[in-house]
């Protein structure tokens, strides 16, 4: 079973990303359970989404505690809550920033890290920083664990209308082409 935890900000997107996620990880055969955590349920609050997928059915129904990969689609939601609580080794951390990879701090158990300036595409596509769209691109591209072409998918089977269908069909293709990944030799074991 693979893991997957959503960090993000209320408004933001991120229990709606992690909706279409497990929708587009659906279409590829796997079997997923998405579980939302809206915590204060206000805007600029703290979220979190968790996804299991796995080759066969899953009856594991509580949040994450250790991850296999952490999604964070707000670059500052790590000042708030321990983003890397629990966190595997060998996990995957996929990042919006616009910091290099030398400037973050994050635990030596991270192996993979991929990182996309999303708040930058956010607010040139949507005039907002609501990156969910683009962050779903950047962990494709980061992870190879779903197709563009089944979030792509999934988004067109969503919520979205008209013009905000076609601007989140564009941040999903930015995002996965904008993301820079890297590999890293973990330096630590967990404890």
């Amino acid at each position: 079973m693979y893991e997957i935890r959503i960090h993000g900000r209320g408004g933001q997107g991120a229990v709606m990303a992690g909706g279409m996620l497990a929708s587009a990880l659906v279409l590829e055969g796997k079997y997923v359970v998405a579980v939302p955590s809206f915590g204060f349920e206000r805007r600029g609050a703290p979220v979190a989404s968790y996804l299991r997928l796995d080759d066969r059915e899953i009856r594991q129904m509580t949040n994450i505690y250790h991850p296999d990969c952490i999604l964070c689609i707000d670059p500052t939601v790590a000042r708030a809550v321990d983003v890397f609580d629990g966190v595997r080794d060998n996990a995957v951390l996929v990042q919006t920033t616009a910091r290099p990879l030398e400037e973050l701090k994050f635990p030596g158990r991270i192996a993979t890290v991929g990182l996309c300036d999303g708040v930058a595409i956010a607010l040139e596509l949507f005039g907002r920083p609501i990156t969910n769209t683009i962050m779903l691109g950047a962990f494709a591209r980061t992870t190879g664990l779903v197709t563009l072409e089944s979030l792509r998918t999934a988004i067109m089977e969503s919520e979205f209308r008209d013009a905000g269908l076609e601007q989140n069909l564009a941040a999903l293709e930015r995002g996965f082409n904008a993301t820079r990944v890297h590999r890293i030799e973990c330096r630590e074991a967990a404890a």
